[in-house]
């Protein structure tokens, strides 16, 4: 089955590494984000079933039109995966409101409009309903101290998720959330620790084979939480 997919907030790491897994196993994958050369150099690497469509998700408008050019490419969308997220590394002293803001825009606002924007097209009667994964953190379960802005919008993406699985779950709609238990080994990650055990990392790629057998599961034993880290002797 030949699948569309929107990757919602890719970037070197985890984002490209779904982006490539899902290429890989037949899907044709639409790329949002705002930074438009790394898209198109990512999207010339994954060839011809890859677009590369420069989105702001914080923008109602150009959601709507990131989404209408994927289906005029691709077809129906029958996978959105909510991986954008914004950074707010500060705690309540010394956050501004738009700092704050600006964290939940991208992550929970971000995540419904594309939601929104995808959820008619598993819904129609042709269709065989779908899949919307919400990438999480530690922060969705754990606030983190100085991290105020990021902790309250990944705690607001993971109600949604549970919101949405209730929700959509009786139309055929599987709602995962993913919370990512650890530090990514992205390569800005492996310049900055070079000495660093990779074993202390998540591999992104391994991560992405997660993503993809939450949108290959059947029906009778979906997942709605996985959470994923890394292995250590003592856990």
């Amino acid at each position: 089955m030949t699948r569309t997919v929107v990757i919602a907030g890719v970037g070197p790491g985890l984002g490209a590494s779904i982006a490539r897994t899902f290429v890989a196993e037949g899907c044709r994958v639409g790329l949002f984000a705002r930074s438009e050369d790394y898209l198109e150099e990512l999207a010339t690497e994954l060839g011809d079933d890859a677009l590369a469509v420069p989105t702001d998700v914080t923008d109602p408008d150009q959601v709507a039109a990131g989404f209408r050019e994927v289906r005029d490419t691709f077809g129906p969308v029958d996978v959105l995966v909510n991986h954008a997220s914004g950074g707010a590394w500060s705690g309540l002293r010394d956050i501004t409101p738009d700092e704050f803001e600006r964290a939940w825009r991208v992550g929970a606002y971000g995540g419904l409009l594309c939601s929104q924007a995808a959820v008619d097209d598993m819904l129609a009667d042709d269709g065989d309903g779908g899949t919307i994964i919400f990438t999480g953190a530690t922060s969705s379960v754990r606030g983190r101290g100085g991290a105020l802005g990021f902790s309250g919008a990944k705690f607001a993406v993971r109600g949604m998720a549970e919101s949405m699985a209730r929700e959509l779950g009786p139309d055929g709609i599987h709602v995962a959330h993913v919370v990512i238990d650890g530090q990514i080994e992205t390569p800005s990650v492996r310049e900055a620790h070079p000495n660093r055990d990779s074993e202390e990392y998540l591999d992104p790629d391994a991560i992405a084979d997660t993503y993809w057998h939450l949108v290959t599961q059947d029906r009778s034993a979906w997942t709605l939480e996985a959470d994923v880290r890394p292995y250590v002797e003592e856990f």
